[in-house]
């Protein structure tokens, strides 16, 4: 997935309002930045850490700058929530996520559920269909475990509820969480976080919801969906 822009680099000032972000160029201008993440952002909103922005030219827009990438520790961690459909829309067309090949034709945002809509429905003649919900995972806190999520998300637990559901009618059900950053090899719920998502995963899993786990390759210029990484401490995924 390529950028929209030539990324400029900044210097983070402030994220407020969950979906604003002051920044500072290196020539000294401020500006306001849209701020594309609803979560805590934990250790990504810190003051004085060298950001990436993307510029769009549409006159709708109230703001003409994206926040899309902060550098913690020497790596990348893309900020943008958005990207991850993207991402995974582009690698299921390539082929690149080994788990989920060979589907005749794949549809987004489908109704299912209570009042949800499930970010991909994959189908084929031959087999049941498969519901695959995408979750972005940006949060480090000790080496090189990525974590999810960075604060209570009641949505995303109702979403394991559902295809908890599509299992139980004989569908098949996966939990994709998207690493959205470059140092890390390995993936746990953040129980500390959030218990009732992290007691869901583990559930969930149990009654036969797949749990993927995809590390991110990600430039100045583009992002990619790279590698299967494990999950740890499930007792249910065996490492890869």
């Amino acid at each position: 997935m390529l950028f929209p822009s030539p990324l400029v680099r900044a210097q983070l000032v402030s994220r407020y309002k969950r979906f604003f972000a002051d920044v500072v160029l290196e020539d000294g201008t401020e500006l306001t930045t849209h701020c594309p993440n609803p979560g805590a952002m934990l250790g990504l909103n810190m003051p004085g850490l060298p950001c990436w922005i993307s510029r769009s030219d549409d006159p709708k827009r109230k703001l003409a700058h994206t926040l899309e990438l902060v550098e913690v520790d020497g790596g990348l961690v893309g900020i943008n929530t958005m990207h991850p459909n993207r991402l995974v829309a582009e690698a299921l067309a390539a082929g690149a996520i080994t788990e989920l090949t060979g589907y005749a034709s794949v549809r987004r945002e489908v109704k299912y559920g209570a009042a949800s809509r499930v970010d991909f429905l994959l189908e084929d003649p031959d087999r049941p269909p498969c519901w695959l919900e995408i979750k972005n995972c940006h949060l480090r806190r000790e080496g090189t475990l990525a974590e999810f999520p960075d604060c209570v998300a009641a949505r995303s637990t109702r979403h394991l509820a559902e295809l908890e559901a599509m299992v139980a009618e004989g569908h098949r059900a996966v939990a994709l969480f998207v690493i959205h950053r470059t140092d890390c090899d390995r993936f746990s719920a953040a129980a500390d976080k959030d218990p009732a998502f992290a007691q869901a995963l583990t559930r969930v899993a149990a009654a036969g919801v797949e749990v993927l786990c995809y590390a991110c390759d990600i430039s100045l210029e583009a992002v990619r969906i790279s590698h299967r990484v494990p999950w740890i401490g499930d007792g249910l995924t065996p490492a890869v």
